[in-house]
């Protein structure tokens, strides 16, 4: 086992790396895609609705997560993942379940020190992770606040779990610092992600990205509690009526990166928010069906897969006004 010394000496070193090239990029925010140009140090916000200070609604031990991250039993062997939902959001998506967070940008300012003292009561609790959702437009008092935990005992896998739509330059700096990366893929379509994300260029922004993280991290390494350690695992959210794009996702995985790679294939969809009356539904069983089967065909190593759509009453919104947002109707 590396020594704690030489292993925190090693995290520290990348941090600072890392913060060293991305702070200037706040004064003139170029840290995502978008490239809003505001200067946050002096709370100007730009999409993200974000300033210096990173907002949080929830930290929480996560048992809904693919199992390598939540574990399989609750309780009995696993502790959850010790999640962290940061409100605001770089690429508002019409449909997200998350629109309290992401377009309401409901929650309270945190410190670094009081983010900080969030990852170590998680690692209390017994986390098996450090789980950042949402991490793209707040990388920069993450960076900050994990300088402080580190240096105050922090020893757990930290997940980057993100929407894909992620600056090259910024992913490039989290080497050495991310264990598991968790991006959603959730368009090939550029006609698909400027209407449903007002982002047509997702596509070619995400694949830079996702590269960059497999090159990091390409080997799903889980341990004898079948629990992952480090790796990429990509997400993919069906939509209705778009399971062509969905195959089209599978597909450039497969060619592009590895079936070696987990793959989430979630069918949780449910329209939320501002979802447009062509999605206004549920995903059908056959849609589910058919990009379950081209990614069982492309040979996919670490498939992770949701049950069948849900019904109208059992879809998986959480609500972050409640103290525990994830007590679905069953």
């Amino acid at each position: 086992m590396m020594d704690r010394e030489f292993w925190l000496q090693r995290k520290l070193e990348a941090i600072d790396r890392a913060l060293d090239r991305l702070s200037p990029l706040e004064a003139d925010c170029t840290l995502c895609p978008r490239h809003c140009h505001v200067d946050r140090t002096r709370g100007e916000t730009g999409v993200c609705q974000t300033g210096s200070q990173a907002r949080v609604s929830v930290g929480l031990l996560h048992f809904g997560e693919e199992p390598v991250l939540s574990g399989r039993g609750r309780p009995a062997g696993a502790r959850g993942s010790g999640t962290i939902f940061f409100t605001g959001c770089n690429l508002k998506c019409l449909f997200c379940q998350n629109f309290q967070l992401s377009w309401l940008n409901e929650g309270e300012l945190r410190t670094d020190e009081q983010l900080a003292e969030l990852m170590l009561q998680l690692q209390q609790r017994g986390a098996l992770n450090i789980n950042f959702v949402s991490p793209t437009h707040v990388i920069l008092p993450i960076l900050r606040a994990l300088k402080i935990a580190y240096r105050r005992g922090l020893s757990i896998p930290l997940v980057y779990n993100s929407n894909g739509y992620d600056s090259l330059e910024v992913v490039e700096q989290l080497r050495g610092i991310v264990d598991i990366y968790l991006p959603d893929l959730k368009y090939v379509s550029s006609e698909l992600s400027r209407r449903y994300s007002s982002a047509p260029d997702y596509f070619e922004q995400a694949r830079l990205a996702l590269q960059e993280m497999y090159c990091q991290q390409p080997d799903l390494v889980i341990d004898e509690r079948e629990i992952a350690r480090q790796g990429l695992i990509i997400r993919h959210l069906v939509l209705p009526g778009s399971a062509d794009d969905s195959i089209r996702v599978l597909e450039w995985i497969a060619e592009n990166l590895s079936t070696g790679v987990g793959l989430s294939l979630m069918s949780q969809y449910h329209p939320c928010y501002k979802a447009p009356a062509e999605i206004q539904r549920e995903i059908t069983r056959e849609e589910y069906h058919r990009v379950m089967q081209r990614a069982l065909d492309l040979g996919f190593e670490h498939l992770f897969l949701q049950p069948e759509p849900f019904q109208q009453d059992e879809h998986l919104v959480p609500d972050f006004r409640r103290k525990d947002p994830f007590r679905w109707k069953n």
